[in-house]
């Protein structure tokens, strides 16, 4: 349908100053009022002319005055719509043919896709006003919104983004929605995804058999007389479900983890107000304006002692964690549901831990009907499955440690290439990328392929990505052969690059700070398929170009049982001690590691790590701090991910700044690869934990000396630009201690900002170092 809005006709006869401009707009310009506002802004000139949706973004052909065209151009550029980004304008100068309206055209598409997708927004105080507001017709409305807010990605099948290739196809708006829509002054012009009451989706409640007790507003109601009596109710989000529990009630919280099979990973919750979080937890400036952004993201808060005076939240929430993961209602659901209930809520993950986020209410009654009570149920369905974002501030800036719901999919600049390239990510934290012209296109985050229901999200959003953009002509993926983005890529009938892991890791980075300058890239992570057959993981390279050396890294020691190693970090406590005291570790019975396994367990380690059975060399930094941890007696088994090294960091004392180990630095002869020999420190503190020295005291030492480690490298090859990514570098006290020092010691720190320096930044590294081989014609 095309819109018309009259205008004082503008004729080359009757003005010899007419002039006619046809911009082509790159960004993020559909999905967010960006066609009403052009439109408003073209009415109040008295411009004539058109506007239209475009493969690539929007096109505008603008006619009138010379003096009015130019300052339509200026007025644009500072009257965008709050969501909208120019990314790229190109002009072109027409002549003139009189046209007597300015008129929002139907949506123009081909195949060669381009345009940017808006994430889905959280809700604008416009709607949240309306949905508070008794006298409004939307008054609890729960999926109430406008073009300044709303559902977006997670609605949507096909491009451009119209209400014809989203979920919401299937309500026909009412009269009264419909007039909005039409209506250039009102912020729900051109809204895709208006509604309200009388056309829109609607709320149910349901037992655990599916059957329906409550609708509408008297579901959320019931709902909400659930949760207040500990019941754990599995609500339909914008971008899945969450599993919800009043967050004080410790037996519900005890009995969600029981259920969900997540013994010990931190819960997020969910504030009514910034104002309650401010009771519970310490909010810096910077946090608050994460916490109030429009993608309304987790935040990672250090937790204040407990007020007396305030409920006490459930010690369960998150074990031994001085942190909360925290947020606010981000949707008209969530902000009525607090609002009724009025205190924090647990709000995770509506799966079971490691699976997918479940999207389908059918597929939740399968799915989740063993965690959950009750159901908050709708009807619109859900497209992609989108998770809640996770961010901190470390060193002064956001870190992004999962990039998903209001802020994926998400695009960055990259050198133009005639070829499409699909990169596949890594195993873990997996996204994918697909790069096209200038931009790459990064998926929201999906999770670890390690089950059936992973890997088929896996493969949705691949197919998604391809059918709302262009197939690719070259796959990139993981070096490591077992990887199940490895096994996918092999499936396929294109020509596929793999890149190694850890300079997949190293280029991300580099992209995110737009760099193309020689760096030394310092990788630290968990796990990686090394070039030698050995997993890597405390890493140094330096990149020039399209060239990239590995120049340093840790000296390696065994993982007895292998993967089984990554669970227990006593397994690769045993390997590191021997690698340094060979079989007179196991006659130590002081040592903590050794003492967490039984007799015939340490006979049957001491046969592997003699024979070398099931025990591969590492040189990963991530495994080393779980030999510590172990040491330590902190941790001997884990449940999740980063444990052993999240309870290294939080064990730290911040006095004893310039406390540290020694250690040595050896250069092979043949390789010139420097090798970081950790013994020193290992001794070291094997003498300080014999000696009672707190492990507070040991926690940040060991900090301190691995800092000391990376200025060591850092000066013994010259660069001044450091690159630091992979997991170890979610560590705030590392970050920030690294950051500081190579400050000051004349380098020029880079860190990851817009991309999570874990595996979730993998594809885009994958795709840009792959882009850079086959232009330098390496491939």
């Amino acid at each position: 349908m095309t819109l018309a809005c009259p205008n004082k006709a503008i004729t080359q006869q009757s003005n010899k100053n007419i002039r006619r401009i046809k911009f082509e707009l790159e960004g993020i310009v559909q999905g967010v009022g960006f066609r009403p506002c052009v439109n408003r802004l073209a009415t109040r000139l008295d411009l004539t002319g058109w506007i239209t949706n475009t493969s690539n973004g929007v096109t505008i052909d603008i006619e009138g005055e010379s003096y009015t065209v130019k300052n339509f151009y200026n007025s644009l550029l500072k009257e965008l719509p709050p969501l909208a980004r120019i990314d790229n304008i190109q002009q072109q100068k027409l002549t003139p043919v009189g046209f007597h309206t300015f008129t929002i055209k139907e949506s123009e598409a081909d195949k060669n896709q381009t345009a940017l997708i808006s994430p889905d927004v959280s809700t604008c105080p416009d709607c949240l006003d309306e949905i508070l507001d008794k006298s409004n017709r939307r008054y609890a409305y729960p999926f109430t919104n406008c073009t300044n807010c709303g559902p977006r990605f997670s609605i949507l099948e096909n491009m451009p983004f119209d209400r014809s290739n989203t979920t919401m196809k299937n309500f026909r708006m009412c009269d009264q929605c419909q007039s909005e829509y039409e209506s250039i002054n009102n912020r729900r012009y051109h809204a895709q995804a208006n509604t309200c009451p009388d056309c829109g989706p609607q709320l149910s409640l349901w037992d655990q058999s599916g059957q329906t007790i409550a609708d509408k507003n008297n579901a959320l109601l019931a709902a909400v007389d659930a949760i207040s009596e500990g019941k754990i109710v599995a609500l339909k989000g914008i971008g899945g479900f969450q599993l919800i529990v009043d967050a004080s009630n410790d037996e519900a919280v005890s009995r969600l983890r029981q259920r969900k099979a997540r013994p010990h990973k931190p819960f997020a919750l969910m504030f009514p107000t910034e104002e309650d979080i401010e009771h519970y937890c310490e909010l810096s400036k910077q946090e608050n304006e994460l916490l109030n952004n429009n993608a309304a993201p987790i935040v990672l808060l250090r937790r204040r002692e407990q007020n007396n005076n305030i409920q006490t939240l459930a010690e369960s929430i998150a074990p031994n964690n001085p942190y909360y993961g925290v947020m606010l209602p981000y949707s008209p659901l969530h902000h009525l549901l607090m609002h009724k209930l009025g205190f924090p809520v647990i709000a995770t993950s509506g799966n079971l831990s490691g699976d997918p986020i479940v999207i389908d209410e059918n597929e939740a009654l399968l799915r989740l009907n063993n965690i959950t009570d009750y159901y908050l149920v709708h009807d619109r369905p859900i497209v992609t499955p989108l998770d809640d974002s996770v961010v901190q501030i470390v060193a002064n800036r956001c870190l992004m440690i999962r990039r998903a719901r209001g802020l994926a999919p998400f695009s960055l600049p990259v050198t133009n290439s005639e070829n499409t390239i699909l990169a596949l990510g890594g195993h873990l934290k997996s996204t994918v990328a697909l790069t096209i012209g200038n931009k790459a296109i990064i998926s929201p985050h999906i999770g670890s392929l390690d089950n059936i229901y992973s890997r088929k999200q896996y493969e949705t959003t691949i197919n998604h990505l391809q059918q709302l953009y262009n197939t690719p002509s070259y796959l990139t993926c993981d070096q490591h052969p077992n990887y199940y983005s490895s096994h996918y890529a092999n499936k396929k009938q294109l020509k596929t690059l793999p890149v190694q892991h850890h300079v997949a890791h190293i280029i991300s980075c580099m992209e995110d700070n737009n760099m193309n300058e020689s760096v030394l890239g310092v990788t630290w992570d968990g796990t990686g398929y090394g070039e030698d057959n050995t997993i890597w993981g405390g890493e140094f390279f330096v990149v020039e170009g399209s060239t990239v050396k590995r120049v340093a890294s840790l000296r390696p020691f065994a993982l007895p049982g292998g993967e089984k190693a990554i669970e227990e970090p006593r397994r690769a406590a045993i390997g590191l001690l021997y690698e340094v005291f060979g079989n007179d570790v196991f006659a130590d019975e002081t040592l903590k590691p050794l003492n967490a396994f039984t007799g015939n367990e340490r006979k049957l380690l001491q046969h592997m790590l003699q024979q070398k059975i099931n025990s591969p060399m590492t040189s990963s930094m991530g495994r080393l701090f779980d030999a510590v941890a172990s040491l330590s007696g902190l941790m001997q088994t884990t449940s999740f991910e980063g444990q052993a090294a999240m309870a290294l960091e939080f064990a730290i004392d911040k006095e004893h700044a310039d406390r540290s180990y020694a250690f040595t630095l050896k250069q092979d002869i043949t390789s010139d690869l420097f090798i970081i020999d950790w013994q020193p420190m290992i001794e070291n503190i094997i003498k300080e934990i014999k000696d009672n020295v707190s492990t507070s005291i040991i926690a940040k030492t060991f900090h301190n000396t691995l800092v000391k480690m990376i200025l060591c490298i850092a000066k013994q090859i010259g660069k001044k630009n450091i690159v630091l990514s992979g997991g170890c570098f979610q560590n705030r006290c590392l970050s920030e201690l690294t950051i500081q020092r190579l400050k000051e010691s004349g380098f020029k720190p880079h860190w990851h900002q817009h991309l999570p320096p874990n595996d979730g930044g993998l594809a885009l590294g994958q795709a840009v170092w792959a882009a850079k081989q086959i232009e330098a014609g390496l491939i």
